[in-house]
């Protein structure tokens, strides 16, 4: 599987600029003919938290209508990052995932809400795991803060995911968490972890760029600056039964002790 990374600079609290700017990057990523696409973090406005439910997308059809066309228009899968999504209930941070019929294949809610950027004050949580197949390889998907979770991600890992498609809004001064906290995820789950991070800045943080593709023994097979940027990489699944047979982790795990 070939995946491009779409490391963008998102504007704050403008979903119409962010919308053009997602669509001239897709154009250009899709020229390349990868597999699949991956975005960052709540790429059509921001972090700009206390306008967001006023610039939400009721249950996110804008958003499913917009990135559906372009993944059919160019036979391509989408892993669309995450976007802000009106519920009934209130506002969700929300990834989504579209096939290369353009029909969506996942929709997961960030689960763990960071209160450091006042997350909790206008987000619901999810309540669901972020499992999904991508042209039959077993997938899931998770937004920034949950890479701190590791009993989240191995709750994924352990239904049977090969890859852990990450969307995140990291800022520059935690850069060096970001990348051990990837690299780690990808050695005890022994899979491919592909992580967008979104570049420059707004009125309260400097984002910290540095999207990769990291390999099931933790390889870093590329990586981004901290500018807006296109990286591709290549996965080759068979790594990660070779990981898995070669040291066992999953078949050795003792989890009736772990409570």
């Amino acid at each position: 599987m070939k995946v491009s990374l779409l490391q963008l600079d998102i504007a704050f609290g403008q979903p119409e600029a962010n919308y053009a700017t997602a669509e001239r990057v897709i154009r250009l990523a899709a020229a390349g003919k990868p597999d699949c696409l991956l975005l960052p973090e709540l790429w059509t406005t921001g972090y700009d938290l206390t306008r967001l439910g006023e610039m939400a997308d009721p249950e996110g059809k804008e958003a499913l209508t917009f990135i559906g066309g372009l993944a059919k228009e160019y036979g391509i899968n989408i892993v669309a990052g995450s976007t802000a999504w009106q519920r009934a209930d209130g506002t969700t941070n929300t990834m989504f995932a579209v096939n290369r019929e353009g029909q969506p294949v996942l929709e997961y809610s960030k689960l763990h809400l960071f209160r450091l950027m006042d997350e909790h004050l206008y987000l619901q949580p999810g309540a669901s795991k972020g499992l999904f197949d991508l042209d039959g390889i077993s997938s899931a998907g998770v937004i920034c803060y949950d890479i701190r979770f590791p009993e989240w991600i191995r709750a994924h890992m352990t239904a049977g995911a090969e890859v852990l498609f990450a969307a995140a809004e990291w800022p520059l001064p935690r850069l060096a968490h970001w990348r051990a906290l990837l690299v780690s995820r990808a050695i005890e789950n022994q899979c491919y972890v592909v992580a967008c991070n979104r570049a420059g800045s707004d009125p309260a943080n400097v984002f910290a760029g540095h999207s990769m593709i990291i390999d099931p023994w933790g390889e870093i097979l590329c990586e981004a600056g901290e500018g807006e940027e296109i990286i591709t990489g290549e996965l080759d699944l068979s790594k990660v039964r070779e990981a898995r047979r070669q040291i066992p982790v999953f078949a050795d795990r003792r989890p009736e002790l772990y409570t």
